[in-house]
């Protein structure tokens, strides 16, 4: 079964992993009267609507995300990236900024990224709304079910989020906040699996790409990351977690440093 999952999401068990399996997938071998996880994958290999298969990525795939995550990716985002994009905007050597958020899970990232632009864009000339693109994607359809309704519980809302962002971003609905239509107008969401090539999206600016790569293989990340550098335009720029690097990895990036915080600009 691990091998299936590599195969089709990317995600590496080893044997010290193989509890995952277990947890993740115990309640489907029951559903579908399977006797054991090589029966499932029979069954899933044979399935040529591929509808277990799409079970069996949504209920392997981490969805922990959380608002503006760790900080100072916005940050640098805030006080370097969209200044700079802005003043390509002024001069007319852009029309647009496009962000990738990948993968976004529940939605907290995007949305994120489309208030901290909006925030700026409430201050400084040069950009506005409308000028941004945030393109993002994940791999799982119930995740992005959840980001599309930009719906959120008391609990949910509360994790990361600035109250005063809460204040101008959302709106009461009973115990749920809702993302206002402004912000959800920057976002668009699209079901991509990582395992394919990037090229089919277009060029972007700005890619966020976090806490993903270290469920993937050595190999697999070395592709993950060529694949994006040639989805960034010529100088973009990639974030990724602070619990990662592109040392050995991928030799296309330049590494900086902002808000006590690491960024990539494309060579």
């Amino acid at each position: 079964m691990q091998a299936y999952i590599a195969e089709h999401c990317g995600i590496a068990l080893g044997v010290e992993k193989s509890y995952l399996v277990d947890m993740r997938l115990g309640e489907l071998l029951k559903e579908t009267a399977c006797l054991d996880f090589r029966a499932l994958y029979r069954l899933a290999a044979n399935d040529t609507s591929n509808q277990l298969r799409s079970r069996i990525i949504d209920a392997m795939t981490t969805n922990e995300t959380l608002w503006f995550r760790d900080g100072h990716p916005f940050t640098i985002l805030k006080e370097k990236l969209i200044p700079q994009v802005a003043e390509q905007l002024r001069s007319g050597a852009l029309s647009r900024i496009r962000i990738w958020s990948a993968p976004c899970s529940t939605g907290q990232e995007p949305y994120s990224i489309a208030m901290a632009a909006r925030d700026w864009c409430r201050t400084e000339r040069g950009l506005r709304p409308e000028h941004v693109e945030v393109l993002a994607s994940d791999i799982s359809p119930t995740a992005l079910a959840i980001a599309r309704a930009g719906r959120y519980d008391e609990s949910s809302s509360k994790r990361g989020l600035p109250e005063e962002f809460r204040k101008r971003y959302f709106r009461h609905d009973g115990q749920t906040q809702v993302v206002d239509d402004e912000i959800k107008r920057m976002v668009t969401f699209r079901q991509f699996n990582l395992k394919d090539s990037p090229d089919t999206l277009g060029r972007f600016d700005i890619i966020f790409c976090r806490y993903v790569a270290i469920y993937f293989s050595d190999d697999f990340r070395r592709i993950l990351y060529r694949g994006m550098a040639r989805a960034l335009e010529p100088g973009g720029y990639l974030l990724i977690s602070a619990i990662e690097n592109l040392r050995e990895v991928c030799a296309d990036f330049e590494p900086l440093e902002h808000a006590s915080g690491i960024y990539y600009r494309r060579t």
